[in-house]
C-alpha cells in the first residue's frame, strides 16, 4: 500500500481555493474601477507610488499555498510501513441488545441484562476476525456503534449499556431489526448476520414483516432468549421496590420464546435460550460458520508513517514569511 490520505472527505475544501481566486480577481477589478473613478491618473500614481501590486499578489499566492497545505495536513497523508497480515476473513455481525427495563429481571443472576453483556463479551472473544456493530433498543432502536474490528471498543460500549440509554420503554423488535440492517453494505447479499438478544416480552406485530425483508436481503437473524417462562418480578432502580402496572399489580416479566423462534426461522437462523453462555456461544459460532466469509482490510493492524506535520510546518513557515512581506515599498529619496 502506497501513499494515501486518511481523511479524503475533506477533499471538498479544495473548492475554497477556487473561490479565493475568484474573490481575489474581483478585488483587483474593484481596485481598477476605484482608480478610474478618482479621475486624475497622475494624482492616483502619486498617491499609490509606494504601493507594490507585485507584493500584494505575492502575499495572496503565499496565503493560498498555506491554505492548500493546511488542507493536505488535515487530510493526513500517510504510508503503511508494514502491510503483513492486514487482511482478515470474517463476516459482519450486528448485535441488537434489548435494554428495556424488563431486562432488569433477576430470573437469570445477577439480572438478564448483565448476563446478556457477559454473553456478548464471550461471543466477541470467540470471533476475533468478524466486524461487530451494536444496536440498543427498547421502545426505539439506536445505533450505539457502527461496524468495527475494534472489539475492545465494542466491549466498552456493551458494558455501558443500560435501560437509561433509551428513554422510550417497550420492546420494539422491528425497529431493532431495521436499524441492524442499516449497518450492512447493501451491495452484499451475504457475509452478514444479526444476533438479536431479548426477552421478547412485548409482542411486536411488525417484527415478522421486517424479518421477511431482511431475509430477502440475505441477512441471517439469530435470536437469543433471555429469561425464563416462569418469569420474575422487576426491581425499580429508583424506588428499590417491585415494579407495578397501572392497576397496582406487581409486574412479572416472562420470556416470550415464540416470537424469537419465529423471527429466527424466517431467515434460516437459530433460536437459542441463554442458560449456559459457553454452550450458547459454541452453538451460535457453529451457526454463523455456515455464512460465507469475506476478506477485508483491517486498518487497525497497520502501522502508518504520517506526513501531516510536514504540511502543517510548511504552512506555518509560509504564514510567517507572508506576514513580514509589506505591501508598501519605501523608496529612498534623492
Amino acid at each position: 500500500m502506497g501513499l494515501q490520505f486518511q481523511h479524503k472527505e475533506y477533499l471538498w475544501l479544495l473548492v475554497a481555493i477556487f473561490i479565493l481566486i475568484l474573490l481575489f480577481i474581483g478585488l483587483l477589478q474593484w481596485k481598477k474601477k476605484v482608480i478610474k473613478r478618482i479621475g486624475d491618473e497622475k494624482l492616483v500614481k502619486a498617491l499609490i507610488a509606494n504601493y507594490s501590486s507585485r507584493k500584494f499578489i505575492t502575499k495572496f499566492i503565499l496565503l493560498s499555498v498555506a491554505f492548500l497545505l493546511g488542507i493536505f495536513g488535515v487530510m493526513n497523508l500517510r504510508k503503511a510501513e508494514d502491510t503483513a497480515n492486514v487482511n482478515r476473513k470474517g463476516i459482519d455481525i450486528a448485535i441488537a441488545l434489548d435494554v428495556s427495563k424488563s431486562m432488569l429481571a433477576k430470573d437469570l443472576a445477577p439480572n438478564r441484562l448483565e448476563r446478556a453483556k457477559q454473553f456478548i463479551g464471550r461471543l466477541m472473544n470467540e470471533m476475533p476476525d468478524d466486524r461487530i456493530a451494536l444496536v440498543l433498543f427498547a421502545g426505539k432502536a439506536y445505533l450505539q456503534m457502527p461496524l468495527t474490528n475494534d472489539h475492545g471498543a465494542a466491549q466498552l460500549f456493551v458494558s455501558s449499556a443500560t435501560p437509561d440509554a433509551i428513554p422510550q420503554q417497550g420492546t420494539v423488535i422491528s425497529d431493532a431489526l431495521n436499524m441492524s440492517a442499516r449497518v450492512f453494505n447493501t451491495t452484499d447479499r451475504k457475509f452478514k448476520a444479526v444476533v438479536l438478544i431479548s426477552d421478547g416480552e412485548d409482542h411486536d406485530e411488525d417484527a415478522m414483516a421486517t424479518a421477511n425483508e431482511l431475509a430477502d436481503q440475505g441477512v441471517m437473524i439469530n435470536t437469543v432468549g433471555i429469561g425464563s417462562s416462569v418469569g420474575s418480578t422487576i426491581i425499580d432502580p429508583l424506588t428499590g421496590e417491585n415494579k407495578r402496572d397501572n392497576a397496582g399489580n406487581i409486574v412479572v416479566s416472562k420470556l416470550n420464546e415464540e416470537i424469537l423462534k419465529a423471527i429466527a426461522g424466517k431467515t434460516n437462523g437459530v433460536y437459542l435460550k441463554l442458560e449456559s453462555s459457553d454452550e450458547v456461544v459454541a452453538k451460535l459460532k457453529t451457526q454463523l460458520s455456515q455464512i460465507e466469509r469475506k476478506a477485508f482490510s483491517d486498518m487497525s493492524m497497520m502501522n502508518f508513517r504520517t506526513f501531516y506535520c510536514w504540511f502543517i510546518g510548511l504552512m506555518l513557515l509560509i504564514l510567517i514569511v507572508e506576514n513580514f512581506i509589506p505591501e508598501v515599498v519605501h523608496k529612498k529619496k534623492g
